[in-house]
């Protein structure tokens, strides 16, 4: 319990860091969370130290650079130039690797770092600073409110198979508890929030806690292929960058999107 006391306050520290400081700051932190995510993810098939892994790493600094620097227009032909990198990788070695291997590398890339890279999007947007804390509500509030619910009258197990201790009853718990955070933390900063009305607020975190499930469901369910706990051991009593932040990755683009949708018809 120690340890993940130790290692829970840490991960809100640097996690804090990462939405308050903007800039050269946010990018570089979430730079360096990718590249580990990405090593963790390509441990589980020994290829953590690769050709492709090290391919992988430094599109992971270029594909930040580009948003850092506001070239987001480049970012899908980066992707690209990428496959095309692993491909090459893949012909000029043939057969020490196969074409899967491209797949799991590629797929590591999308997975951890452009879908990560959603939380700097946010953070850049207009109203950013106040933005970037719906990840939080919609993920560790959620988290929260789900447990809380799921221990008081959670009876009916969600999915036994991937992940036997969430319930129905937390999980809508745990939408309801994001909802009213966010629609309480919109009425408090509503002129910080590109929002009309504080309902949006509890929207975007309701929505983005619907989905984080399917997030945090996935990474375990990857885990259980591989008969594995954690993805690494880098945070004491919580695993690795994955495990703590795989509901985030997920709604980092929801997100995003959702407030760019409001934004739009408001």
């Amino acid at each position: 319990m120690k340890e993940r006391i130790i290692g829970g306050f840490f991960v809100a520290l640097i996690t804090l860091i990462a939405l308050l400081s903007g800039g050269i700051v946010t990018t570089a932190i979430l730079t360096v969370v990718s590249i580990i995510g990405i090593w963790e993810y390509l441990r589980i098939y020994s290829m953590e130290k690769s050709s492709f892994a090290y391919v992988n790493y430094i599109f992971t600094v270029l594909y930040y650079v580009l948003i850092y620097l506001g070239k987001e227009n480049l970012l899908f032909s980066t992707s690209i130039l990428m496959l095309m990198i692993l491909l090459a990788i893949y012909v000029f070695h043939f057969p020490k690797y196969k074409d899967y291997d491209v797949a799991k590398v590629f797929f590591s890339f999308i997975y951890v770092t452009v879908m990560m890279s959603f939380i700097l999007l946010i953070r850049n947007m207009e109203f950013g600073i106040y933005l970037a804390f719906y990840l939080l509500i919609a993920s560790w509030g959620n988290d929260v409110c789900a447990y809380l619910v799921g221990r008081a009258i959670g009876k009916h197990k969600m999915s036994p198979k991937v992940s036997p201790n969430k319930s129905v009853e937390g999980f809508a718990g745990g939408i309801v508890g994001a909802f009213l955070i966010g629609f309480f933390y919109a009425m408090a900063f509503i002129n910080m929030l590109p929002f009309t009305s504080a309902l949006w607020g509890g929207v975007v975190s309701a929505v983005a806690a619907m989905t984080s499930v399917i997030g945090d469901l996935a990474a375990s369910a990857i885990k259980r292929n591989h008969d594995i706990k954690d993805y690494s051991h880098l945070i004491p009593g919580h695993g690795g960058i994955i495990d703590r932040f795989d509901s985030v990755i997920y709604i980092g683009p929801i997100i995003y999107w959702l407030v760019n949708m409001i934004s739009y018809i408001q």
